[in-house]
């Protein structure tokens, strides 16, 4: 390893190591698993810049060059739910409001209908700190890799379908990738 990258990684591991332990918008304690933490790991079969997320295992990959990914845990889709293929990120937002889709309201309206105008974004939004849409042929999917003010869903299969990240882990992801990203979840 050159002294260059040396250095960068330290500093990676570092920023990682020291954000993504606690959230400030947590209204109490909570310690990520350490196989959730972000981690450089040995992982090829894609090209650098692609995200590959990998729902069984709670994982989200971003490839590296030279056969390593920066890894981090992940919630994922409940069984049918779950975003599955290929596409692209088509849109990124900051703090991004929400609303729930009619098909969230439809299966379950106690818990969403009370949504349907919508939610501003901020702290006690769904989405957390940063989303990144994903979209097919042009078209939005309707799922998004975003934050989570549910730091426990990390590592869960329990979500509407989206990819959930702790909020300082999809700030990291949101700074290092462009629009047109390529995406793969398996």
């Amino acid at each position: 390893m050159k002294r260059r990258e040396f250095i960068f990684l330290a500093g990676v591991s570092t920023f990682l190591a020291t954000t993504s332990r606690s959230s400030a918008h947590q209204a109490r304690a909570f310690r990520l698993a350490d196989r959730f933490q972000p981690q450089f790991v040995a992982f090829d079969g894609y090209a650098p810049g692609t995200i590959v997320v990998d729902p069984r295992n709670h994982f989200l990959y971003l490839a590296m060059p030279r056969g390593r990914a920066l890894r981090y845990g992940v919630g994922v889709g409940k069984a049918g739910l779950a975003f599955r293929g290929r596409a692209i990120i088509g849109r990124k937002e900051k703090w991004p409001s929400w609303r729930p889709t009619a098909n969230m309201i439809r299966r379950e309206p106690a818990k969403y209908a009370r949504f349907a105008t919508g939610v501003p974004g901020g702290p006690g939004n769904p989405l957390g700190a940063r989303a990144l849409y994903l979209y097919r042929d042009g078209r939005d999917t309707m799922y998004r890799i975003h934050g989570t003010n549910q730091p426990q869903s990390i590592g869960r299969s329990v979500s509407n379908g989206c990819i959930r990240m702790l909020n300082e882990h999809v700030k990291d992801l949101y700074e290092r990738v462009p629009l047109k990203t390529k995406v793969v979840v398996l």
